[in-house]
């Protein structure tokens, strides 16, 4: 017998009375196949270092970019239910209590833990993928670690990373889009980004009105046809120099508008420009440049 083939058992099969054979999961008949018993339970260690001198061993969850200390602290649940007494229940809000208090072991720790979390809440509100709330709390962390935080808003610098994170993202969202959600105004927002651009170089560059074209397409219920002559609209508009001092959101509603109503789509320039929080005369110039053009 192969050592690989595993342990025989002292009993029989219930069909031929073969020798019954385990393996991992099932118990096998030898002479006949019959599968007499089946456990799909993987009841070993589920992961293998790579290193080779270290055993199987049992891991947690994986680590996360976005807490304060990637995940690695314990949870105290609330143990909510009928089964749980009063007794015990205020004891494990003391407990809970107490360890809130000593897993943060400094000013910074729980600055770092406040500015994660409302970085998860604006990422969650605005709708905006996982990638952007683990880049916008490394982005946080690394700006701490400069002392960029000293005299601005711990919101401010919130909103700031997850605004310049959709920026090195390329994900079209515009800063009054990430003021009206935030807890923190246009001003601190700014002053912390500018901070975040100046002292670590963020790689972010002017933004294509572009990027804003299949979003506002969507919110206006434009067939892709008219969302692809806006483009065409849009990547003249910025070939031909005119981008300078406007909108590119703006100019990206105006395309849509443009597109829009040559195609006998009724589109109202004053629904462009609410769509893209400008006024209308924005909306008329950029029709009025892309005329010109034509």
């Amino acid at each position: 017998m192969d050592a690989e083939d595993g342990p025989q058992t002292d009993r029989a099969c219930t069909e031929c009375g073969g020798t019954l054979r385990e393996s991992e999961t099932e118990t096998v008949c030898e002479d006949c196949g019959l599968v007499l018993a089946e456990d799909a339970v993987e009841r070993g260690p589920e992961w293998r270092s790579l290193d080779e001198e270290t055993d199987r061993r049992r891991t947690g969850a994986p680590l996360t970019a976005s807490r304060h200390d990637r995940g690695l602290s314990t949870e105290i649940g609330y143990g909510t239910g009928s089964e749980v007494s009063g007794a015990r229940q205020r004891q494990l809000v003391r407990m809970r209590r107490q360890h809130n208090r000593a897993r943060l072991d400094s000013k910074a720790e729980r600055n770092k833990l406040y500015a994660y979390t409302e970085i998860r809440r604006l990422v969650s509100v605005m709708s905006l993928p996982t990638s952007v709330r683990d880049q916008s709390c490394s982005l946080f962390s690394s700006a701490q670690s400069e002392d960029l935080l000293c005299g601005r808003s711990l919101e401010g610098f919130a909103a700031a990373v997850v605004y310049a994170t959709c920026r090195t993202q390329s994900i079209a969202r515009t800063m009054d889009e990430v003021v009206d959600v935030a807890r923190a105004d246009r001003s601190e927002l700014k002053t912390a980004y500018d901070a975040l651009n100046r002292e670590l170089g963020l790689p972010v560059g002017p933004v294509s009105p572009t990027e804003y074209l299949p979003r506002y397409a969507s919110d206006l219920d434009l067939e892709t046809e008219v969302e692809r002559r806006a483009r065409e609209y849009a990547v003249m508009l910025v070939e031909s120099g005119r981008m300078g001092g406007k909108n590119p959101s703006g100019v990206a509603a105006a395309c849509l508008y443009k597109a829009a109503n040559e195609r006998g789509v009724a589109v109202k320039q004053s629904e462009a420009a609410d769509l893209a929080d400008v006024s209308r005369m924005t909306i008329g110039s950029t029709v009025s440049d892309l005329d010109d053009l034509e």
